[in-house]
């Protein structure tokens, strides 16, 4: 059986993506300032996070986010 080891970056992209899917942006942003995730490259890794969205997706993205808020 083989063990696919990720480093230590790529998992936390995937942690970093799984709190933008279930969490607002405000509440990413202060768990991240609360972790002291904000060091490095932001550049790079807004890149990466938003890599294939446009302005038409997140905006959905956001409508539905409202819209369960809201309920």
């Amino acid at each position: 059986m083989k063990i696919k080891v990720l480093s230590e970056q790529q998992v936390l992209q995937e942690a970093m993506q799984v709190l933008m899917t279930h969490l607002e942006p405000s509440k990413v942003l202060k768990f991240w300032a609360a972790c002291k995730l904000g060091e490095g490259d932001y550049l790079k890794q807004k890149d990466q996070l938003f890599e294939k969205e446009t302005v038409a997706s997140l905006y959905e993205k956001i409508k539905t986010y409202q819209d369960m808020s809201n309920e």
